[in-house]
């Protein structure tokens, strides 16, 4: 009975069998892929299409890589949608293909030009246009925007479709005003109000006055300066555990301003306690160097006294021979007794020499202009000092809005690079003068001059006078380093006549040139020599003029070597604050020609810092001119105060005059002095306006004539009085108004001065 079931078992595992196997055959052929067909292709190949996919007829239907192929395809960015499927033992691939740009346009654009605009984005006429690439070009704009203070622009991609599957694409720009800072704040601050800080930092508030400056638009980066500025400030006033906790703008809800606002530690202040130097370096005697110490015990502290001091005592070193020292100070605080003890360690430094100085930021000036004037070569010991100094030779050149040389390290430990940065401002000055005097009547005062000529450093200027009684020309060119060497080399040519009539009575021309040479004589001395040739004719004299000047008439003609010897010891010789700056002249005619005489000069004016930005000046000048060889001198060679050179006092309004005629007959000695304080007017500094309180005095005398009719008094003339300067966006403008206090009676005085000048 067992039997037939002992039968139909094998049977049912053999069907089983088969089942399997056809079940395990037959779907292979079916996920064979027998073609791929491409379908939406406009401008792209078929053949390009099917590279990505990377399958072909003939391989298996795999989920994978048909997932892999959409991916690659959609990666190439030449497709907006991509889609993969099966249909039958087909592969069917149906793209959508991205647009070409036919033009990229920007509209309502008015403070950003089209091209500045271009530049920028990445996406270009004929590329193929992607949503990513368009927003990402967005970014970009916006941040034009936002560097240019306009935080609140809104701009918008249009798409523009043209046939064959081409596109404009439209940035519409609402640029939207500029966010402007609306508000400054300090909390925290204790012992300096709001206003003195605002001076301190760089973003200023949104005021009408600066339409020139851009110091009110935020910017983050500013605001990181802003930061170092004010602990700069703190640390120059002793206040050594200064820190800013933080710094927040705030954009106001209606998007139009930022507030912004600090929050200050300020801490304690600091008096310098003890001082000390000590030197590890065998035969370096360390106190002989305490003079060169800028600071006393009992002193406010000030950081940048550190510097100073250090740099004093480096220069000092390496002068004594000591070129590679380290001088190191360590500073402790005592919070008890609020004083801070400096120490100052002299120790031999690691034997650094320079090994390239790279420059960058000079398009249109020379690379040579600036490695002249640089204090240290390739290959030369490194020295901070002279590097600080070289910054500063380079700004007084007044090529550049900014000067940045720094150390960076080279190639081997003991070697570094100078990077030297700077950014160049216009070198070309238009200068205006305007004014008024008895003698001259309304004169101006026009002159060209270009600082930088063709990028060498060489300065070409021409300079014309036109008033009612006076016309002058002068052209004149020099080359600072002739034959590459630190000698200056120049000629002039002038031309200049002269209505003297109400003053002197008489008319005047002069024409020549003049050969200079120039060459360093010590650190601070410089030497120049001028060679000058000179035509001069008085005429035009009236039958009723002065006897003195009638025995004047005629030409007569100068040759003349004069020599100059110039002391510069200032902070600064285009803004000096501090320092000396001396001058000696002589001048001997008489080389060929018809004038013989000896002419001295000498002056110098001392600067000395009073106060946080008030500035005092001392100047002094005297000079003696005196015939020789039977010669007496003529009117047109003595000396003329006034104007300039004593305000209160018209051109040539002091000094000998012939008492009948009134006519001024010049002097051949003089001394003049000024006292001058300048100092902030209390406006906002960046305004750029100035204030100034002055006296000047002097006198003028003695002639080469008979007393008879001349009064020659050599009594003291002085005038007081005060002005007002403003750095302009146009250049400086500055307006005097001096009193005589003490004058003689026939002096010409002038009370009101004025002059203005432009740069391009």
């Amino acid at each position: 009975m067992n039997r037939p079931l002992v039968i139909a078992r094998p049977l049912a595992f053999a069907c089983l069998a088969l089942f399997l196997f056809c079940s395990s055959i037959s779907p292979a052929h079916a996920e064979q892929i027998r073609q791929i067909r491409v379908e939406g292709t406009q401008r792209i190949e078929t053949s390009t299409v099917l590279s990505y996919v990377e399958l072909q007829p003939g391989d298996q239907f795999d989920s994978e890589k048909i997932d892999h192929a959409i991916k690659t395809l959609f990666g190439t960015g030449l497709f907006a949608d991509v889609s993969l499927y099966q249909e039958g033992q087909d592969l069917v691939v149906v793209v959508i293909e991205n647009p070409i740009i036919n033009q990229i346009a920007f509209e309502g654009n008015k403070k950003v030009k089209d091209a500045d605009l271009l530049a920028e984005v990445q996406l270009k006429p004929r590329n193929v246009l992607t949503r990513t690439k368009v927003q990402a070009d967005v970014e970009r704009l916006q941040e034009i925007y936002r560097i240019g203070g306009r935080f609140s622009a809104d701009i918008q991609p249009k798409i523009i479709k043209l046939d064959q599957n081409r596109v404009n694409l439209v940035f519409e720009i609402n640029e939207g005003p500029q966010t402007l800072i609306s508000r400054i704040s300090f909390i925290g601050n204790k012992h300096y109000d709001d206003d003195t800080l605002q001076k301190v930092v760089r973003s200023k508030e949104d005021r009408w006055w600066r339409f020139w400056t851009s110091d009110d638009k935020y910017d983050p980066d500013r605001l990181a300066y802003d930061r170092e500025l004010l602990r700069k400030f703190y640390l120059e006033h002793g206040y050594a555990d200064f820190r800013v906790d933080n710094a927040v703008a705030e954009l106001s809800p209606d998007r139009k301003n930022f507030l912004v606002t600090y929050t200050l530690d300020e801490g304690v202040r600091y008096k310098v306690g003890n001082i000390h130097l000590q030197s590890s370096i065998p035969g370096v005697n360390a106190d002989s160097y305490k003079k060169f110490l800028t600071m006393s015990p009992g002193d406010w502290y000030k950081a940048s006294e550190i510097d100073v001091t250090i740099n004093k005592i480096t220069e000092a070193l390496a002068a004594d021979q000591q070129a590679f020292v380290d001088v190191r100070p360590t500073a402790e605080r005592s919070h008890e007794k609020r004083t801070i003890d400096i120490t100052f360690s002299i120790s031999e430094g690691q034997k650094v020499f320079v090994e390239n100085i790279n420059i960058n930021g000079n398009n249109r000036t020379l690379d040579e202009v600036i490695r002249r004037e640089m204090t240290m070569s390739e290959g030369d010991p490194f020295n901070a000092a002279r590097l600080k100094k070289s910054e500063q030779r380079l700004k007084d050149l007044s090529f550049f809005e900014t000067v940045q040389a720094k150390p960076v390290p080279g190639s081997a430990p003991d070697k570094t690079n100078i990077d030297v940065s700077v950014q160049e401002k216009s070198t070309g000055e238009l200068s205006l003068g305007a004014g008024f005097s008895t003698s001259d009547g309304p004169l101006g005062d026009f002159s060209i001059k270009e600082k930088n000529f063709l990028g060498k450093g060489q300065e070409l200027g021409l300079a014309t006078t036109i008033a009612a009684k006076r016309t002058e020309y002068d052209l004149s060119f020099t080359e600072p380093y002739f034959l590459k060497r630190d000698l200056s080399a120049g000629v002039d040519l002038f031309h200049v006549t002269r209505d003297n009539q109400d003053e002197s009575s008489y008319d005047s021309k002069r024409t020549g040139g003049a050969l200079r040479l120039g060459y360093p004589l010590a650190e601070h001395w410089r030497q120049n020599l001028t060679y000058y040739f000179a035509e001069n004719t008085i005429s035009n004299v009236p039958s009723d003029a002065s006897i003195y000047i009638k025995e004047q008439i005629g030409t007569r003609s100068t040759s003349a070597v004069s020599q100059r010897i110039t002391y510069d010891a200032t902070d600064s010789k285009q803004d000096p604050t501090e320092g000396l700056v001396s001058r000696f002249d002589t001048e001997v005619a008489g080389l060929g020609g018809d004038a013989q005489y000896v002419k001295l000069r000498l002056g110098g004016t001392y600067y000395y810092p009073i106060y946080d930005k008030w500035v005092a000046s001392i100047l002094g000048e005297a000079g003696v001119i005196q015939g020789w060889g039977g010669e007496t001198v003529r009117i047109n060679e003595r000396f003329y105060i006034g104007g300039n050179t004593l305000r209160g006092f018209a051109d040539g309004g002091i000094g000998p005059r012939d008492v009948a005629t009134q006519d001024a007959l010049g002097g051949n000695k003089f001394w003049r002095g000024s006292a001058e304080v300048e100092f902030p007017s209390g406006l906002p500094e960046d305004f750029g306006v100035r204030f100034h309180t002055f006296s000047d005095f002097g006198s003028l005398f003695d002639v080469d004539t008979s007393s008879v009719g001349v009064a020659d008094q050599s009594s003291i003339r002085m005038s007081a009085g005060a002005g007002v300067s403003w750095k302009s966006p146009m250049g400086p403008v500055r307006a005097d108004l001096a009193v005589p206090v003490m004058k003689e009676k026939y002096d010409d005085t002038q009370i009101f001065q004025f002059s203005f000048g432009t740069r391009f």
